[in-house]
């Protein structure tokens, strides 16, 4: 299955580049070592910690992302305390890329 590295918001109507590690094996129509490259650099950009929001949490802490636009990365920087999380993943929209005008 194609996962688009450029797609459009649904809602805010913002063109976004989406790559995930997990996912994202090339770029469609690039030079597969060409591709490679631009994929690591973008991975590199998003494991900058400079660009990542972090969530203190604290006792009734809720937080959740929108996957369409943003990666999540769990830190393991609480020992001792545990970490209780419940998942909830919404059947989303089919991707999609719209040219500015």
């Amino acid at each position: 299955m194609e996962h688009p590295v450029a797609r459009t918001h649904p809602e805010t109507g913002a063109n976004v580049l989406y790559v995930n590690n997990a996912f994202t094996s090339h770029i469609k129509g690039m030079d597969e070592d060409e591709s490679k490259e631009l994929l690591q650099a973008l991975y590199r950009t998003a494991s900058n910690p400079e660009l990542q929001c972090r969530f203190r949490w604290k006792a009734g802490s809720l937080a959740f992302w929108d996957n369409r636009a943003c990666q999540h990365f769990a830190s393991s920087d609480y020992f001792p305390q545990v970490r209780k999380m419940e998942r909830v993943t919404i059947a989303g929209d089919r991707p999609y890329f719209k040219t500015a005008v």
